[in-house]
């Protein structure tokens, strides 16, 4: 399928610029502060490499859904959180700290990971193509290390050097991701167009139910480990609010196909109801 020059260049300009903004956020410090206390980023980085993507393979087969959007899930579940977590963590005056680090980490980690369990679900829904499609995984960790590794580090690095430029510029690049989001989303909805009910009716209910049940499942085991109460609330968000742009970009630039976009395109807009909710949960809880 022919690619447009937004997908193949502006999409990952795009989300250099918003994993920038995730390194803005950091310091040697944040590090510092959870190593010493590691248990929470322990706990969630199990539960965003292991336990999401199960439960998008579990959700996948519960509702016995079409390969396309099987696969698309699947994808969905296995992104890292991104700077919206942050974001939400910061509103819901959870552990911003805890937050950032589990989404450096996983951003880091989804290196590997993702192409490993997008190629176990397109190993188990070969019907997605007629041609039997791959995600090749050197040209998608060379594609995540120029996406994620690099961006993340310069933004560190401006944040050390000059850390007021790097909170004015932390705050246009949040902004900045959202629109992009937005603009994606639209995008891909208008280039399926002819069937875009028909999806939405289809990845609307698994990525709500993924959602939620990633959001459970963090405050579950974040509870059962004996985390704090901010801590537990920053495991829930961090499970729950995810990188969608990564997603889409996955689906469109490697695997080649608009289909598989759309759950993380779905996710991405729908998971803001849940973010939502959680930030008044948050401050409702910390108050005082």
């Amino acid at each position: 399928m022919e690619q447009s020059p937004l997908v193949e260049i502006g999409l990952p300009i795009a989300l250099f610029v918003i994993m920038t903004g995730i390194g803005l956020s950091l310091t040697g410090a944040d590090f510092q502060r959870e190593a010493r206390h590691p248990k929470g980023a322990v706990v969630g980085t199990l539960g965003q490499l292991l336990a999401m993507p199960a439960l998008g393979f579990a959700i996948a087969a519960l509702l016995d859904l079409s390969p396309a959007t099987a696969v698309g899930l699947v994808i969905a579940a296995a992104c890292p959180g991104g700077s919206t977590s942050n974001l939400v963590s910061y509103l819901a005056r959870a552990n911003v700290a805890l937050s950032i680090v589990l989404t450096v980490i996983s951003s880091v980690a989804v290196i590997a990971t993702l192409p490993f369990y997008a190629n176990i679900a397109l190993d188990r829904y070969p019907a997605v193509s007629d041609v039997a499609i791959r995600v090749p995984v050197g040209r998608t960790i060379l594609l995540l290390v120029a996406i994620v590794l690099i961006p993340v580090a310069l933004g560190m690095t401006v944040r050390r050097k000059a850390p007021d430029r790097a909170a004015s510029l932390e705050k246009a690049v949040s902004l900045f991701g959202g629109i992009i989001l937005v603009v994606l989303i639209v995008g891909i909805a208008f280039s399926v167009r002819d069937r875009i009910w028909e999806l939405l009716t289809e990845a609307g209910p698994p990525a709500i139910l993924l959602n939620l049940s990633g959001i459970a499942v963090g405050l579950v085991i974040a509870s059962l480990v004996g985390l704090s109460r901010s801590d537990r609330l920053t495991t829930g968000i961090e499970l729950g609010v995810k990188n969608s742009t990564l997603g889409i970009l996955i689906a469109l630039t490697v695997a080649g196909s608009e289909e598989l976009a759309i759950p993380s395109a779905v996710y991405g807009l729908l998971m803001y109801a849940s973010a939502f909710a959680l930030v008044a949960y948050g401050r409702r809880s910390f108050e005082g």
